[in-house]
């Protein structure tokens, strides 16, 4: 299995050959939901595309809980393979598999039965609801392999591997833009059949990587030494792993109570919002996986104590992030019309000058995100992952408090929740950098970055 240490050889080398993978497999990811909208909005119609909009801002908020739990750990297990602690290593990837896969089950048995309310308060319009809850219905179903493929996917790339959790979206993404092609075009299967594709191709990244994973790394298999219960180190990784998942979830949260206010503004403001935000997403998410690359690159070089080279990585992550972030604000700002068409028919003049109305807000200022997921990736790779939760608080909450403030109550309206966005991530990275001057005084010979 090829790897890449992170603690030696060129730092921008090795940052954008570690990153470029987890990009391209963030974006087959993101190809679930997209094959979903792209043939739900086309070929069943606008109410559907709210539909899976609204769902698929749920759906992530759940499962940010688990992608978040896989993501702290991710952080213990790049720091025990910069130790070179393959003992250390092997038991933390056990205690954290079994710890994630009860909190895993203990979701889905809790959420499930209670689907139907949770649509209520997020004031799902009620001609809406009975399509909402047939896609939920199945596609909730495949959590389990989404902890399959993020803990494996988390695992892999801590040792160095980003390549192969690609491989097995690639697989994947191709299966369900074929199945949603199949299921809804040719059999009429409706949003139901949207929603089984997904959980079919779900399954396959799961378990496909998860049985590659134990085929490959030597230190998985129970036979190689003995598992010690460490009570210890079992509470330290469940209170790494929530507060990575707390961030994770404050963020989905405040996206979700968004998508709630975006809601009561009519059929819509939400159908463009469920495209706008796929179009969003994509532009900003190789900042987002850049940043969490470099975030296993500080974990590394922490566990191997490389402190300066963790201050030559992030004053280069800073300026690539910051060049990139700009070339894609002046792309979606000029071509936000154009974008909003792969989703929507050209006849729905009002749907699209909507979603090109927060994309061009959005677009002016990616630079802030981009600053932002550095700021996440850096605390939490030195451990402090509870700085990274109040990061998000603060941006979210900003988000929030601006949108429940203005949008219902002045002739702002709904463009007052498309500006409290970008507002909400340059006070948050405001906040990183206070937080980041107090780290320097305490640590300074480690943590200064100049």
């Amino acid at each position: 299995m090829r790897t890449l240490n992170l603690t030696e050889g060129s730092i921008f080398k090795k940052l954008i050959c570690f990153s470029l993978p987890m990009i391209g497999g963030n974006l087959l990811q993101q190809a679930y939901n997209l094959a979903d909208a792209l043939i739900v909005g086309k070929y069943i119609g606008s109410d559907a595309l709210a539909s899976v909009g609204s769902v698929y801002t749920l759906m992530i908020f759940i499962t940010s809980v688990i992608i978040g739990l896989c993501m702290g750990s991710g952080a213990f297990f790049s720091e025990d393979y910069g130790k070179k602690d393959e003992k250390q290593l092997k038991e933390d990837i056990w205690h954290s598999f079994f710890f994630i896969l009860f909190v895993s089950v203990f979701i889905y048995f809790i959420i499930y039965p209670g689907m139907e309310t949770i649509q209520k308060l997020l004031q799902t319009p009620e001609e809406l609801m009975l399509m909402t809850s047939d896609y939920v219905s199945v596609v909730f179903s495949g959590i389990i392999f989404v902890f399959l493929y993020n803990f494996f996917s988390y695992l892999l790339r801590a040792v160095g591997n980003s390549v192969v959790p690609l491989v097995f979206l690639a697989v994947s993404s191709v299966i369900n833009v074929a199945l949603d092609i199949w299921f809804v075009v040719g059999l009429g299967l409706g949003i139901k059949g949207a929603a089984l594709a997904t959980v079919i191709a779900q399954a396959v990244s799961g378990m496909g990587i998860s049985v590659y994973s134990f085929f490959k790394l030597p230190f998985l298999k129970f036979g190689q030494g003995k598992i010690k219960w460490n009570k210890h180190r079992m509470r330290k990784i469940i209170i790494n792993d929530f507060a990575t998942a707390a961030q994770q979830s404050v963020m989905n949260f405040g996206i979700l109570m968004i998508q709630g206010l975006v809601n009561s503004f009519g059929t819509v403001v939400m159908a463009s919002f469920a495209a706008a935000v796929k179009i969003d997403t994509i532009a900003y998410m190789p900042a987002q996986e850049f940043g969490n690359a470099y975030s296993l690159f500080v974990s590394q070089n922490y566990g191997a104590k490389e402190f300066d080279r963790i201050k030559k990585g992030t004053k280069l992550s800073v300026v690539f992030s910051v060049l990139f972030c700009a070339v894609i604000s002046v792309l979606v700002f000029v071509f936000a019309d154009n974008l909003m068409l792969l989703f929507i028919d050209a006849s729905e003049m009002q749907i699209i000058a909507a979603g090109a109305e927060y994309l061009r807000i959005e677009g002016v200022l990616y630079i802030g995100i981009g600053i932002l997921f550095l700021w996440y990736g850096y605390f939490r790779g030195i451990n402090k992952p509870i700085i990274s939760l109040v990061l998000t608080v603060v941006s979210l909450g900003t988000r929030v408090i601006l949108s429940y403030t203005l949008a219902p109550n002045t002739d702002f309206g709904v463009t007052a929740i498309w500006w409290s966005i970008p507002i909400g991530w340059l006070l948050a990275d405001a906040a990183g950098y206070i937080f980041y001057a107090i780290q320097k005084k305490r640590h300074s010979k480690r943590f200064s970055l100049r």
